[in-house]
């Protein structure tokens, strides 16, 4: 029963990262199609909203006094995964590589750990903590392009560096997922956290609309969104809390070592883009940052 349960994990967490992989390429045909990227979000989980409402509402409507009681915690999860993390990306491929982006990415099943141990959510070992420090080594390398000048100067690509608050914002998510037993269903707990993540990204949409960015509906804008509401929004979101509640925060982040793998082949099919020495410098840390968190997991 074990080993079934973990392949069907797998199976759920491939899919995932799969999706997610996908979102960065659309994401960059997103901008360069001047989609705004908050629009974007906001639209993404709206049409979401309004797909699940029929088969969650009325788990959520018999539940709202355990949702109302822990709010608090609903809203941070809500406005991290929801608000924060997917608006940031889209915002991020306006200005950077998807390649940069996804190898940055691609740190946050460390930073999973690093949170989890924080919040005292899981334990941990001299190993991860390490592997914490290489990895955002690698992070730094990228954003500054192994040129350290501008690290000096803190001349930064602001698509990089939101990117970072990206990757901080989803590993935060992950591990709080992971801190208690929650009393409705996956579908249900990701109807709440749209619900909540929507409320924040409101107001951003209309500061957005008000200073001129719009949508535009046209066939680019139809496929994008159908892509991003579909897939990585619904289907990830729900595989991955499905993924998470059968092996745990930490071996399920293992999986998205994959993504950046995914994005970075279809980047250079797509955009003719390329690995530069700083890409695989700062990999090179990264991946050496995985491996040492990943000791935990190999001796368990």
């Amino acid at each position: 029963m074990r080993k079934e349960t973990n392949f069907l994990a797998y199976i759920f967490l491939l899919l995932t990262v799969t999706f997610w992989a996908g979102n960065f390429i659309v994401g960059k045909f997103a901008s360069l199609y001047n989609i705004p990227p908050f629009s974007l979000n906001f639209y993404r989980w709206f049409f979401a909203w309004l797909i699940l409402a029929p088969f969650t509402l009325p788990e959520i409507i018999r539940k709202k006094d355990y949702i109302i009681k822990n709010y608090k915690l609903f809203i941070i999860l809500g406005v991290t995964s929801i608000t924060i993390f997917n608006s940031i990306v889209y915002y991020s491929l306006n200005f950077t590589q998807v390649i940069s982006g996804v190898l940055m990415i691609s740190t946050i099943p460390v930073m999973i750990m690093f949170f989890s141990s924080l919040l005292k959510i899981e334990k941990t070992n001299i190993f991860q903590i390490i592997g914490v420090i290489l990895s955002f080594t690698g992070v730094i390398i990228i954003i500054t392009k192994a040129n350290f000048e501008i690290l000096k100067n803190l001349d930064f690509n602001k698509g990089d560096i939101t990117m970072v608050v990206a990757m901080f914002s989803w590993a935060l998510y992950s591990s709080l997922l992971k801190k208690q037993k929650y009393e409705i269903s996956q579908i249900s707990l990701l109807q709440v956290l749209i619900t909540f993540g929507l409320i924040f990204l409101i107001p951003v949409y209309f500061i957005e609309y008000q200073i001129g960015f719009r949508i535009k509906i046209d066939t680019a804008f139809v496929l994008i969104l159908s892509y991003v509401v579909l897939l990585p929004g619904l289907a990830s979101f729900i595989l991955w809390i499905k993924g998470i509640s059968m092996i745990g925060a930490n071996r399920s982040g293992v999986f998205l070592h994959l993504m950046p793998i995914f994005s970075a082949i279809m980047a250079m099919v797509f955009f003719n883009e390329k690995f530069m020495f700083y890409h695989i410098l700062g990999a090179s840390f990264i991946i050496t940052g995985i491996l040492l968190s990943n000791r935990k997991i190999q001796n368990a």
